[in-house]
């Protein structure tokens, strides 16, 4: 398996993993979810979370119990990282004490920082430029529902952000149609895109950005959406839903996929706002084996770049 490269490596973006690590990942969160591999752990993986958090707080928290190790929460309100202690010191400091550091942050560079100057592997737990963890766990309920990523379209409707940034960079390595509708001002990052572009023609996939929500989801077999405004942006947010408001989850939305299409939504999710009641709790709903998958996802990531398996 390729996962053997993977021990020590820093995952600050999706893109930090090849096609065929992913596809190794994903076959070992599959059997680590079976319980047909039970690696031993003994190690210690610190979370520092700048952001709130339920779902990553959780699945890291018991992921790395359930393989045997321990974690500490390093809560920046009751650490000297939340008094102006500098990164590269705080880094430093964590790098003799851990052997795993997941970090959730506003600023990508952070975690840039971190892993300049710890040497123990560094996972992206969500910044403002992306949510690989998160993708991961996606990409495993998809498989988990198709049987196959190849050729899969995934189409996400909503603000282009840091899970469309990471949806649109895993699915174009993994073969996938890739669709993001959005409103124009709203459109993910432009270098995303033509990165995206790359994976794509590299690995038989296609990419799409579009203003059009039904374009977009015309016959897809994979529908997701995510809040209108994220973290940070909370100001934003009634400003927000009439922009928004055409790009909605609904029934009428879902008449357009294929028939066989399944809905995505990464939580927590605003119900009326970006998705329906009757679609996030309907019979295509994959949102809590979407959940589930973080814990699964995140373990296997942890047993590789720890070098357990």
């Amino acid at each position: 398996m390729s996962l053997k490269t993977l021990q020590g490596k820093d995952i600050l973006s999706i893109a930090d993993l090849s096609p065929s690590q992913i596809l190794d990942l994903l076959q070992l969160a599959t059997e680590l979810k079976k319980g047909d591999k039970k690696p031993v752990c003994n190690k210690i993986l610190g979370l520092l979370f700048y952001k709130a958090s339920t779902r990553t707080r959780v699945s890291f928290t018991t992921a790395m119990y359930q393989l045997g190790g321990q974690v500490i929460d390093l809560n920046p309100s009751v650490t000297q990282v939340g008094r102006g202690e500098p990164i590269s010191d705080t880094a430093r400091v964590l790098d003799r004490y851990l052997d795993l550091l997941a970090i959730r942050t506003f600023k990508q560079e952070d975690l840039q920082t971190f892993a300049d100057y710890a040497d123990i592997p560094i996972i992206n737990a969500l910044s403002d430029l992306e949510h690989p963890c998160q993708i991961l766990a996606d990409l495993l309920t998809i498989q988990e529902n198709f049987g196959t990523l190849s050729g899969i379209t995934l189409s996400y409707l909503g603000d282009g952000n840091n899970v469309a940034h990471s949806l649109l960079l895993g699915g174009a390595l993994m073969g996938m149609k890739i669709r993001i509708a959005t409103p124009n001002h709203y459109k993910p990052n432009s270098d995303m895109i033509e990165k995206a572009k790359e994976f794509a023609s590299s690995n038989g996939g296609d990419v799409l950005w579009t203003e059009d929500p039904i374009e977009a989801t015309a016959q897809t077999q994979v529908l997701y959406t995510d809040v209108w405004a994220s973290m940070g942006q909370e100001d934003s947010a009634d400003s927000r839903i009439p922009v928004f408001q055409p790009y909605q989850l609904n029934e009428a939305l879902l008449t357009h996929a294929h028939k066989e299409a399944i809905v995505l939504h990464c939580l927590p999710a605003h119900r009326g706002e970006e998705i329906t009641q009757g679609v996030i709790e309907g019979k295509q709903s994959r949102v809590w084996d979407q959940a589930e998958n973080r814990m699964h996802a995140q373990k296997a990531l942890m047993v590789s770049v720890l070098g357990l398996e």
